[in-house]
């Protein structure tokens, strides 16, 4: 698998994030930390996560994308738009409820605008389990399955503390 990167651009408070590679934990906490930023933009108008090129995403980064849809629905009145056109990807999208929290699109983008790396973050120890809980934790609220599937693993995390 191609290790994982995020890609990022950001127009006019148009904000275009592309998921390459096996995109998991760290890049994930990453990409929370990005999205703390992405909120704070007063010229925030909407989001774009391109996952053509992603071959695997875990439940953090999952998480974190649910967490993009329910802050970008209360800023912007609107779901953000989620390309997927991997039937592998699109199945777990759909398998999680993303296809309700997200405009889901499975064609590719024909246009891409000049996109640069999200730089890692160091979090320390406490901070990434912190990050991985909440991401967990918006996992959980999109539904009964994701709650059912997740809930050991929040559990354990939270005993951590």
């Amino acid at each position: 698998m191609t290790p994982g990167r995020i890609l990022v651009a950001n127009g006019d408070g148009t904000y275009l994030l592309k998921f390459v590679g096996d995109v998991r934990l760290g890049l994930g906490a990453t990409f929370d930390e990005f999205l703390d930023r992405v909120f704070k933009d007063e010229n925030l108008a909407s989001v774009l996560v391109d996952l053509s090129a992603a071959e695997n995403i875990d439940s953090t980064s999952l998480g974190v994308l649910a967490r993009l849809s329910v802050q970008a629905k209360a800023r912007l009145g609107c779901a953000p738009t989620l390309v997927s056109t991997r039937p592998d990807i699109t199945r777990l999208l759909k398998t999680m409820g993303f296809d309700e929290a997200f405009h889901m699109v499975e064609k590719p983008l024909t246009d891409e605008r000049q996109l640069g790396d999200l730089t890692a973050t160091t979090l320390s120890p406490r901070e990434l389990r912190v990050r991985v809980l909440e991401a967990h934790r918006n996992l959980m609220a999109m539904n009964d399955r994701n709650r059912e599937t997740f809930e050991d693993l929040v559990v354990t995390l939270e005993s951590s503390e």
